[in-house]
């Protein structure tokens, strides 16, 4: 076929579409990079966007606006209500798998309303939606409503994980709090002064000590700013799940900052009579790093993507020779 039987056939076999709607990237992509001719149709860009946001495709959206090559010609695509009424939709069914939580899943929620209201027409805010148009809400209303469970669960899981983790950052308080009264090898009689204070390994213990004390006391706080207050949209939205991540950095900090100091403490009590005792402390203290690196880290990386850098607002660029070239005079003369 050629390129005007190619463009037509993928404008009614719904192919593109239904990729979209599935969230098939390559698909999309392949399409879009050799028949640009795709996005001068009439219908065709909104009706993949609408697929997008309903499918929460955030990779694809960005696709698909980097190859809105001209959007002041295309700007109806974001100024229709379709595009508000497809992501004040909840949709569980449509949840992905990569959040960790519900509040991070709200906030996802949120970033897409927040997108695609800035595209919309400032009118839009004001505007109701047409499936609660008789109860006169509005986008930004029917959006909290859709998602009142959603809420009210976010708020209750960040109320159980801030107990938890306030619980273990209140025993690594008192362990460090400990352990800097009582160092190794003890105090000498008469002035005072530690007995291995010149030992490099007690210079090593003492800074882990102090820097796990001070990390366990900030995560504590964190995370009783969390569990003390009552909870509004406002706050689950923004300020809570930014508390959370300072909370668990700093508690993820504190862990680390007392094991370096109980591995210093072993070494300096054994290292007298066994010289070469670093190397299994050392390798046994790699074992709870090598877990946390597989089983918690990937989660928490997603978690401070999700709030400081989300992909739903970065824009996709395009490699160049991407495809076949777009010739629009030869299209139009095609097309006539």
């Amino acid at each position: 076929m050629g390129t005007l039987e190619t463009v037509k056939f993928l404008l009614t076999s719904g192919i593109v579409l239904d990729s979209a709607n599935r969230g098939i990237l390559e698909i999309v992509e392949l399409c879009l990079d050799h028949f640009p001719e795709l996005m001068w149709d009439k219908d065709f860009p909104k009706t993949l966007m609408t697929e997008v946001v309903n499918g929460r495709q955030v990779e694809l959206f960005r696709l698909v606006n980097a190859h809105n090559r001209a959007p002041n010609l295309s700007r109806d695509i974001f100024m229709y209500s379709d595009l508000m009424e497809a992501v004040v939709k909840w949709q569980p069914e449509r949840v992905p798998a990569n959040v960790p939580g519900t509040v991070f899943l709200m906030q996802r929620e949120y970033q897409w309303f927040k997108v695609l209201e800035e595209r919309s027409d400032p009118s839009f805010k004001s505007l109701t939606a047409a499936q609660t148009k008789e109860r006169g809400g509005k986008y930004w209303e029917v959006f909290i409503e859709q998602r009142k469970d959603l809420l009210k669960e976010a708020g209750q899981w960040m109320k159980e994980t801030s107990s938890s983790c306030s619980l273990v950052a209140t025993l690594i308080v008192t362990i460090a709090f400990t352990a800097a009264l009582t160092v190794p090898g003890g105090n000498n009689g008469s002035t005072g002064i530690p007995i291995f204070m010149k030992k490099v390994a007690f210079m090593i213990f003492m800074i882990a000590d102090a820097l796990a004390l001070f990390s366990s006391v900030t995560a504590t706080l964190m995370f009783l700013a969390i569990v003390t207050p009552c909870y509004t949209v406002e706050d689950i939205l923004h300020s809570l799940p930014r508390t959370m991540i300072k909370g668990i950095t700093s508690l993820f900090l504190s862990l680390a900052f007392m094991l370096v100091a109980f591995g210093s403490a072993l070494t300096i009590v054994l290292s007298e009579h066994l010289k070469w005792i670093w190397i299994p402390i050392t390798l046994l203290a790699a074992v709870p790093v090598y877990f946390f690196l597989n089983l918690q880290f990937p989660q928490y990386v997603e978690m401070v993507k999700s709030i400081y850098w989300p992909r739903l607002y970065s824009p996709l660029k395009l490699r160049k020779k991407r495809g076949r070239h777009f010739n629009f005079r030869i299209y139009c003369t095609e097309v006539s």
